[in-house]
Parts: C-alpha cells; sequence; structure tokens
C-alpha cells in the first residue's frame, strides 16, 4: 500500500484546480525565459538551486528564474534532493517523510527510495511524518519540478536543528552525478521596511556569492541551516554560484511597510579544461 503525503496548501500557496495551476506555472516560466533546448542551445544544466517558497503570487517569479534552467534535463535528471526549514514543527535533526509520493494537483512525484536508504543511517536523520505533513516550504517547489522535469523522483528532507556539517554529509551522501539535482528551499529576511530588507538581502547575496564559508544567519534567511550545508558542500565540490533574480514581497504583490525577501541561485559545476 502506497503512503501518500497528500498535498498541504494548495488552494493557499498555489492554486488547487490542475487547470488554473498550469496556466499559471507557464506563466511564470515563460516570463522566466524557459524555452524548450534545441539545435546546438546549451544542454547543461545546474548542479543545485535555492529558490524561494512563499505563495506563487509573491515569488513564482523568482522560482520560474531558477526552474527555467532545468528545461534541458527534462527526461535526464531523475531525481531532486530537496531541503526547506521546519516551519511547523521543532525538532533536531533533519527529517525524511516516511511516504512514498507526494501529492499535488498535477499528480503524484515518487520518493526515492535508494536515497532515503543512502541517508537513513547517518545519526542526524530520522523519519518524521509530522514534520511533512503541514509544510509548505517544500510542497510549494513540487508542481514547478513536474512542470519542467515531468515524473521525477523526489527526496524531501525538512530540516530542523542541525549543524552545515550534518546538512553537508547529507547532501555529499546523496550528489550523485547530473541525474541529481539539489534543491534549497528558503525565503531571505522577512518583515522589514523595504529599504531596509533591500540592504539586509543585498548583504545576504554577496555573502552566499563569496561562499567563503561565513555563515548565513536565520535573521538573513529562514533557510539559513540548508543552505549553510549546501554552502559548505558547494565548496568542497568547486560549485560556482550565480544570482538569477532578487526582489521581495513590495515588488511583487504586496505592500512595502514590511516584506519578506526572495532570491533564486544556481550553482554550476566549474568548467572542466580539455
Amino acid at each position: 500500500m502506497t503512503r501518500m503525503r497528500p498535498a498541504a496548501v494548495a488552494g493557499a500557496f498555489y492554486p488547487a484546480q490542475a487547470t488554473i495551476l498550469n496556466k499559471d506555472l507557464q506563466h511564470y516560466l515563460h516570463e522566466a525565459g524557459a524555452r524548450l533546448p534545441s539545435g546546438q542551445e546549451a544542454l547543461s544544466w545546474p548542479k543545485a538551486l535555492i529558490v524561494p517558497h512563499a505563495g506563487y503570487v509573491y515569488s513564482g517569479l523568482i522560482a520560474a528564474s531558477a526552474y527555467s534552467l532545468l528545461v534541458p534535463g527534462r527526461g535526464k535528471i531523475q531525481r531532486v534532493v530537496i531541503l526547506g526549514p521546519a516551519h511547523r514543527v521543532p525538532f533536531r535533526g533533519i527529517a525524511l517523510p516516511g511516504a512514498d509520493a507526494f501529492q499535488t494537483p498535477l499528480g503524484a512525484l515518487p520518493v526515492d527510495r535508494a536515497g532515503v536508504a543512502a541517508i537513513a543511517h547517518l545519526p542526524q536523520v530520522l523519519e518524521l511524518p509530522i514534520a511533512h505533513a503541514q509544510e509548505h516550504a517544500l510542497e510549494v517547489q513540487l508542481p514547478f519540478l513536474q512542470e519542467v522535469l515531468g515524473q521525477v523522483s523526489i527526496l524531501p528532507l525538512v530540516v530542523g536543528e542541525a549543524s552545515p556539517r550534518e546538512v553537508a554529509e547529507v547532501l555529499d551522501a546523496l550528489w550523485g552525478g547530473p541525474e541529481t539535482v539539489i534543491l534549497i528551499s528558503s525565503d531571505l529576511s522577512h518583515y522589514h521596511p523595504y529599504a531596509e530588507a533591500r540592504s539586509i538581502d543585498n548583504a545576504t547575496v554577496q555573502q552566499i556569492l563569496r561562499l567563503d564559508g561565513t555563515p548565513i544567519h536565520h535573521e538573513q534567511a529562514c533557510g539559513a541551516t540548508p543552505i549553510n550545508g549546501l554552502l559548505q558542500a558547494a565548496h568542497r565540490h568547486h560549485l560556482q554560484p550565480r544570482l538569477l533574480d532578487l526582489r521581495n514581497s513590495g515588488d511583487t504583490a504586496g505592500s512595502r511597510d514590511a516584506v519578506v525577501g526572495y532570491a533564486a541561485f544556481a550553482f554550476f559545476a566549474e568548467p572542466t579544461t580539455p
């Protein structure tokens, strides 16, 4: 019997009706410049992404700037490892969902069993379905993955209290090759006035791009813990970060009195020399 994690925030963070959801996704991806590769166009894709996880009306366009880069990987990317912060349930460690698949209005995505087996023995990893039951940070990414990649397997992980080293250890165990993409779900600063938020977020962006080991704090990004783990692993694997988009809710669909920051990053493998 399949253990299904049903959609929890469809109708709130994104449309619950498949036809409307498809239309919205296609709009965001079109606006981000997504198109199918052809001829001699680039056929590579990033190894890792950082994307926001607010409601689509707020951060969908920013997220699409990252997902559009995965279009050439359709049919080749087999697994997406998704890490996001725990918003609902406090716990120590990194939580597996205890589910075989995640449901969205566009269908179900299977959980990668081999990936689960590869990390289940690590002391920081536990199975905690309650941490996933109402968590939006991972769920809002799934329709984008379905639209861009089709039927791909996922390994969704909610990150509680953990060290960057513990996160990086999990990422190293799941790193794989070009068939595996790592996705970190995080917004940036929360509820500062517009100008102050822009200053904070610009500094955070530069910190991420430097890849120098300086830790990101939770006041800078709600997903600071998985981001710091990715930055540690990215440095070790010689990935090169690139900023794709930086805005906040005051730029997209909200007041500028107290805004939430959103950024999208892509991490590429260093080009090999012939």
